[in-house]
């Protein structure tokens, strides 16, 4: 049997509006959809499945297919997130079965923001770590911006 070698993708950001306000960017809809994409039946309750719709990809549909895992209001959101096709064997597309774990803690200067992203299989989602770990960066700062208008 041979072990496979998973990687993870963590952003830490600490953004300058209070866990309430960022929370609600988190577990909104309507907000959801303006820093990430439309996330459709997402409710934040534990074993809710919700979608997500990106550009397909070779035989991949392009949805990804989410399950909340945990919710602490206010302090802590994980869902599974899985998407890709079998025919897609590597690069984009390529059958993706992760988790993303939001974690607020409040500080002085507002809330520090940590999300993981874990679980990437290497080398089969080697582009997908690649490429999704230079876009969660940016959509952890666009969080911060919908939370401003939000607030």
């Amino acid at each position: 049997m041979t072990q496979t070698e998973t990687r993870d993708i963590v952003i830490d950001e600490i953004l300058p509006h209070p866990a309430d306000v960022i929370w609600k960017t988190l577990t909104t809809p309507e907000l959801i959809g303006r820093w990430i994409m439309p996330a459709e039946g997402f409710e934040a309750m534990a074993g809710k499945a919700f979608t997500f719709r990106t550009t397909p990809g070779g035989a991949w549909d392009g949805i990804i297919h989410c399950r909340v895992l945990e919710v602490e209001p206010g302090r802590r959101l994980s869902y599974a997130w899985k998407g890709g096709h079998p025919d897609n064997v590597s690069g984009y597309g390529a059958p993706l079965d992760t988790v993303v774990t939001w974690t607020l803690t409040p500080v002085e200067a507002g809330t520090r923001v940590n999300m993981v992203h874990s679980g990437f299989a290497m080398p089969r989602n080697e582009g997908a770590h690649y490429h999704m770990g230079q876009g969660w960066a940016k959509i952890v700062r666009q969080i911060g911006a919908v939370a401003r208008e939000a607030a």
